[in-house]
């Protein structure tokens, strides 16, 4: 019996050996499954972080350039803002100056029309032209009425803008 007691620990060691064995040529399997993991892992880990640093330089450009175009854009804002405060200041001085216009033409068209004094007036300086033998009065009137349709027609350009309609 202790030969049979003996050959069957030896058996038992023998296959406890085998499975051993197996389990440690199974985990060292594992293990360089582990390690070939943990090499793509640090490849991965440093690729990483060559793009974050790519990233955050990437960033302060981008700052860099939106600061220098806040400061463009402020300073084109500001242009802009004197051109139209320029332009608001021209365009009251053209509506004073049709007003004006507008205020002499029709000042010239009540004298010349509803005025016997006017017509005395005329008369007698058409009178001491032909006398004086400077120009003579017809060209004189020609002058006056070509200058008041002028004024006229001025007058009517400058409300058809004032209106939206073109020229």
């Amino acid at each position: 019996m202790s030969t049979f007691v003996i050959f069957a620990a030896d058996t038992l060691v023998a296959v406890l050996l085998v499975a051993t064995i197996m389990t440690c040529s199974m985990l060292a399997k594992r293990i360089a499954k582990l390690k070939a993991d943990e090499e793509m892992m640090k490849k991965t880990i440093g690729d990483l972080v060559v793009a974050t640093d790519n990233a955050q330089r990437a960033i302060a450009g981008l700052r860099t350039t939106l600061g220098d175009c806040d400061r463009t854009l402020g300073e084109r804002l500001r242009t802009a803002e004197r051109y139209a405060s320029d332009l608001a200041s021209q365009v009251e001085a053209g509506e004073g100056v049709l007003k004006r216009i507008s205020q002499i033409v029709d000042a010239s068209r009540l004298v010349a029309q509803t005025s016997p004094e006017a017509a005395m007036a005329r008369e007698v300086i058409r009178a001491e032209n032909e006398a004086a033998v400077v120009t003579p009065a017809s060209k004189t009137e020609e002058r006056l009425s070509k200058t008041a349709a002028i004024a006229q027609s001025l007058m009517q350009r400058a409300v058809r803008r004032l209106e939206g309609q073109p020229a």
